[in-house]
């Protein structure tokens, strides 16, 4: 059985989302595990916590989306502001509330908002009693795009029919709190016009980040370019230079950012839906953003003029789909000068390291990949408050061993992704810098015995570190583990699945400390432990 055809089953989804589900659970206690998966289990919960909110402000809730995805058909609606929460907001909460029940796989949305994407997201797959789920996402961040009226489009694609029957049912909403907003929120945030590549920034623009929502899908080999391997080794997913991927963005054709993509693992993927009915994989359900500080060419973009902006990913073989990556811009504005100029002043690239080696064996194989690049931009800007010179460098890299047998009938990973990012902001005094290294991790193996039995063992790690000039620091660990069994090709009451699945999710801080655990069997919730 060859690892493409079992291996997910997000079925052709090819439209996607961004969000975080922060639901609570019940407290630890005393619970009765059956030997095996019935036709029922807790609902979908993860360790990431809730948005938190301020205390006593005063609140108000704007339906954005309520709607039934049974096809490919998009949910078409208008925004409104809140009357009664004033025109500033201090955080502004959306939340999906979803539910599904029968038999469908796991699909993939999103939600715009006058064109910008404030929700990308994948779904739960259901029991045949049903299950339903939450979703949070802070997004005051896209507070300009509330100010006023808006379109507002939402896609989940799904495919209902004799045999796959749950009918997606979804509704948005967004709660706004009155207040003063933090001085990180943008003035603007735009989208690129045209063809989908061309920004038009304010002159006075004095800082700009893009984000790029880029994730492999659509049930194809993208969706799990990390297994891809080169000619001649003997796989069913190819790529012309094996699995390294770069998502790269470009201004007026000049390198502006490099980034590593993050090894998203939906609820269908790993050849095993019974690893994810209860505990997602990190980032499930928060299909989060890549951020490229752009603020080294706002000189250059603040003239006025349209320039265009390209996000693409490296590896992709020539004329091969699977990858969506929808841009959000975000401008930060000088409020006292209507104008500002500057330039870039440098701009510098390694060569990219990939090497992917094939070693050959009696019916078993191995690739070995290690790979990386690194990329060095800086500009100034001549603003109200002065010169301001930013300087940012990235830092990819990627190795990896991948195994497996003939007939894929056993398929190992053991990877690991590094993307260290340093920002340096240079206004007159001594410079700050802020460094952000982030650490993903994926290692597993799929196994299918001589019964007939698909075993997975999975482990997946989502880290990140955050140290900032003057002392300010954040630690993030996210790490799922999961161990699950049942038998192909019978009917789904014959599986006879069994299942462990874990998560910790721990977030550090100078003034905080979050730190949650989750335990499950057979798709009973059996630990729900915080320790801060």
């Amino acid at each position: 059985m060859r690892r493409r055809i079992v291996m997910s089953m997000l079925a052709g989804a090819t439209l996607l989302a961004s969000a975080l589900l922060g639901t609570g659970a019940p407290a630890a206690r005393a619970v009765d595990v059956p030997a095996e998966f019935g036709t029922d289990w807790h609902d979908p919960v993860t360790a990431a916590p809730p948005v938190s909110v301020p205390k006593g402000a005063r609140s108000c809730q704007v339906t954005l989306a309520e709607a039934q995805f049974r096809d490919f058909t998009p949910y078409r609606g208008t925004y409104t502001p809140p009357r009664d929460c004033g025109g500033s907001w201090s955080k502004v909460v959306l939340r999906l509330d979803g539910k599904v029940k029968g038999r469908q796989y796991d699909r993939l949305g999103y939600l715009h908002v006058g064109g910008v994407e404030v929700l990308r997201t994948s779904t739960p797959e259901p029991s045949p009693d049903g299950i339903e789920w939450h979703v949070e996402k802070d997004v005051t961040r896209y507070s300009d795009t509330f100010r006023s009226a808006q379109d507002v489009e939402m896609l989940i694609g799904n495919v209902v029919d004799d045999t796959y029957t749950g009918v997606i049912d979804v509704r948005a909403t967004l709660t706004f709190y009155a207040g003063r907003p933090e001085a990180s929120v943008p003035d603007k945030v735009l989208t690129l016009a045209g063809d989908g590549t061309t920004l038009t920034a304010p002159r006075n623009s004095e800082r700009i980040v893009a984000e790029v929502y880029a994730t492999g899908s659509g049930g194809g080999c993208e969706e799990f370019w990390y297994l891809t391997v080169a000619d001649p080794a003997p796989y069913s997913c190819k790529a012309d230079k094996g699995p390294y991927r770069e998502v790269q963005i470009k201004v007026d054709g000049r390198p502006a950012g490099i980034a590593a993509p993050f090894p998203n693992v939906w609820t269908g993927g790993w050849s095993n839906p019974f690893l994810w009915y209860v505990v997602p994989g990190p980032r499930a359900f928060d299909v989060k953003p890549i951020e490229y500080d752009l603020t080294p060419f706002a000189g250059i973009l603040d003239d006025g003029r349209p320039h265009q902006v390209e996000v693409s990913v490296a590896g992709v073989p020539e004329g091969q789909e699977g990858w969506s990556a929808p841009v959000n811009v975000l401008v930060w504005q000088d409020a006292h000068r209507a104008r500002v100029t500057g330039g870039l002043t440098g701009a510098t690239a390694s060569e990219p390291v990939n090497s992917s080696v094939y070693t050959p064996g009696s019916g078993e194989y191995r690739v070995d990949t290690d790979a990386g690049h690194r990329l060095t931009v800086s500009g100034y800007v001549d603003t109200s408050h002065g010169r301001v010179t930013t300087t940012v460098s990235r830092t990819l890299a990627n190795t990896s061993v991948h195994r497996w047998n003939d007939g894929e009938t056993t398929d190992a990973l053991d990877a690991t992704w590094t993307d260290d990012q340093r920002v340096t902001v240079q206004a007159g005094g001594a410079p700050r810098t802020t460094r952000t290294e982030r650490t993903y991790t994926m290692n597993g193996a799929t196994t299918i015995g001589t019964d007939d039995r698909l075993r997975t063992e999975l482990t997946l790690g989502d880290r990140a570190a955050v140290r900032r000039s003057g002392g300010g620091w954040s630690r993030l660990d996210d790490t799922y583990t999961g161990d699950a069994t049942y038998t192909l090709n019978v009917p789904r009451d014959q599986r006879h699945a069994v299942g462990t699945s874990s998560e910790r999710y721990r977030l550090y801080g100078p003034d905080a400390c979050y730190d949650r655990s989750l335990a499950t069997e057979q798709g009973v919730l059996t630990v729900d432990r915080s320790r801060c």
